[in-house]
């Protein structure tokens, strides 16, 4: 909604792209005010007209990474068959968080770990969305356990929060500076354990 009816002087899809990678970078705590409004050239007052306070700024620019640079993650749940949604997932991580064209690691994951008391709703909101994805992915194994695609004695829960938590650890070797190279390797070595149907 523009300020007192004026059209707003700046493209909301590219400040908010300025938004997530500075998140991204330096997490909900470690991103001032002061350096959202220099990096997306417009001024608080703006920004709160646009987005509301930091906290709703940070959650639509993290509704933007999911929908973008993590889109592989709702894609993944797509495919056909559990060993291909793990891979595609894992795979998918492991090049988003090592792609040069953004900073490295997972948005989300990066945020978590700098995510202090005092941004306490940001926390518990970051860690809803991390169960959210074990739920998505424990769905999905349980149908392909129903249609015979997964054995009857996998722990569908446990095996989707294996996959998720080795996605989070990806993205903390990512940002360590682990490569494309040495994390794929563990992928393979991953998808080497996967049950057989």
């Amino acid at each position: 909604m523009a300020e007192r009816g004026r059209p707003r002087g700046f493209d909301e899809e590219e400040v908010l792209d300025v938004a997530m990678r500075l998140f991204w970078e330096h997490g909900f705590d470690g991103t001032s005010m002061s350096e959202l409004t220099e990096a997306m050239g417009i001024n608080r007052r703006s920004i709160y007209a646009a987005f509301g306070n930091k906290e709703a700024l940070f959650t639509a620019a993290l509704d933007r990474y999911r929908a973008g640079p993590a889109a592989y993650v709702a894609k993944s749940l797509t495919l056909p068959t559990a060993r291909e949604v793990a891979e595609s997932f894992l795979r998918g991580s492991v090049e988003a968080f090592t792609s040069s064209d953004f900073p490295h690691g997972c948005m989300s994951v990066q945020s978590a770990l700098t995510c202090s008391d005092a941004a306490s709703a940001v926390r518990y909101d970051l860690a809803a969305r991390r169960m959210a994805a074990v739920d998505a992915f424990r769905e999905r194994f349980d149908r392909a356990q129903a249609d015979g695609d997964l054995p009857v004695d996998v722990d569908t829960r446990a095996l989707a929060s294996y996959i998720v938590a080795l996605s989070n650890g990806f993205s903390v070797q990512a940002n360590s500076g682990v490569g494309l190279e040495a994390l794929t390797r563990t992928v393979e070595f991953a998808l080497s354990t996967w049950p057989s149907a």
